[in-house]
């Protein structure tokens, strides 16, 4: 299949690609994004260990990989207002995997930002409003995780 885009030329900043470096242990990391998050005004109503259940059903050996799917709901009402389409994304996944024992990666992109990007989010002045709405929210709970290292 080609892509009507190549994703090579995208700028993270486009995507709303967020990063940080915790040097904590795993479980320890998944509470503080938890935590950072939630203060920020985002409820964590899904979260998983893909590691844990590839691990179990088929041996994967995979290292801690965690997925928090974090909802702010004032903005994902104002979403679903303008297109019933988001909920295909939903909810906004911040993920935490293990680099290395005491070494955790924190990874967000803007669901909202890919949203219009493909298309399925109207090119509104209200979706503009959500993009910076939750760009502001998810900026300042990633700025808030205590990073002893790298945060972009």
């Amino acid at each position: 299949m080609k892509l009507p885009i190549d994703p090579t030329a995208i700028d993270p900043e486009t995507i709303g690609e967020k990063s940080a470096t915790l040097r904590m242990d795993h479980e320890e990391a998944v509470k503080h994004v938890r935590e950072t998050f939630t203060a920020e005004g985002f409820g964590v109503p899904v979260e998983f260990s893909p590691s844990d259940l590839l691990n179990e059903k088929v041996d994967a050996d995979r290292d801690p990989y965690y997925v928090l799917g974090a909802c702010n709901p004032e903005v994902a009402d104002r979403a679903l207002d303008e297109t019933l389409q988001i909920g295909g994304l939903f909810p906004c996944n911040v993920v935490v995997w293990e680099r290395e024992p005491g070494v955790q990666q924190v990874y967000h992109v803007s669901i909202m930002r890919i949203a219009r990007l493909l298309g399925m989010a109207p090119d509104t002045e209200e979706w503009d409003e959500i993009i910076a709405d939750t760009g502001e929210l998810a900026e300042t709970a990633m700025a808030n995780l205590d990073t002893a290292a790298d945060t972009n």
